[in-house]
């Protein structure tokens, strides 16, 4: 196991009801960035509000930092954070062709979701104070389908699918070593190199893609993201630009 990383804390539950929450809730109290874990998570939420269920097993930490920048600078740390869980995925259990990124934020294992990110930021205006970065990771369980939104896509675990166990706080380390690797990335060389890395292994790229939002879908070929990390689809009618919705990968 790599070492703790100089200039990170981390703090360690037995139980919460989400590490975002805790987070929030030690803003005051937390100087440095902070990873936060727990073994169990009651509470657990991914995007737009849905219920992020955590099978025993699991893995739920948050990464809680004080970047002081604007919130399109923010944004682009979920990019960052999929390719150090890529990144840590690939060193504990190989299978690199396996594992893929989706737009906005999730992580696939065999087409399947492992992973969700979740950004939630704390500031005035457009400056971001406090930036918390949610992470879970399905290692031992999967939630049953019907349990799940079905717009977030069909749950897996790396045990379903890959038969190999891992301890959440064993990754946890690999991970907080690897964000730091992709952190300094973006901080000395920008986001293009970043980008750059995602869109090599995004998952259907140049493949016909639906977006929804609401009541609204846009179906066309996923080309690329842009610097702003936009979503980039060309359809019949152009080039569309998708800053928020759900995707969702039509059947061959």
């Amino acid at each position: 196991m790599v070492s703790w990383p100089v200039g990170y804390d981390l703090v360690i539950l037995k139980e919460t009801d989400s590490t975002n929450k805790e987070a929030i809730r030690r803003i005051g109290s937390l100087k440095k960035p902070t990873w936060i874990i727990t073994e169990i998570q009651t509470e657990g939420k991914g995007r737009r509000g849905r219920t992020w269920l955590m099978p025993k097993g699991n893995f739920a930490a948050t990464l809680m930092l004080k970047p002081n920048t604007l919130i399109r600078e923010s944004a682009l740390q979920s990019f960052v954070m999929a390719l150090a869980v890529r990144s840590s995925f690939i060193i504990h259990f190989g299978n690199s062709d396996k594992f893929k990124l989706k737009w906005p934020n999730d992580v696939l294992l065999n087409n399947g979701k492992v992973a969700g990110i979740l950004l939630e930021s704390i500031g005035k205006g457009r400056e971001v104070d406090n930036l918390l970065i949610g992470i879970g990771i399905n290692l031992a369980n999967a939630p049953k389908t019907h349990e799940v939104d079905p717009s977030s896509g069909s749950p897996v675990s790396i045990k379903q699918e890959l038969g190999l166990t891992l301890s959440p706080i064993d990754f946890l380390y690999t991970l907080a070593d690897q964000y730091i690797i992709y952190d300094n990335k973006i901080n000395n060389e920008g986001f293009d190199l970043i980008r750059s890395e995602w869109i090599a292994h995004a998952a259907n790229l140049e493949k016909q893609i639906v977006a929804r939002l609401g009541s609204t879908e846009i179906k066309g070929s996923f080309l690329k993201i842009d610097d702003n990390g936009t979503l980039v689809l060309k359809n019949s009618n152009g080039i569309k630009k998708i800053t928020a919705a759900d995707i969702h990968f039509e059947e061959n």
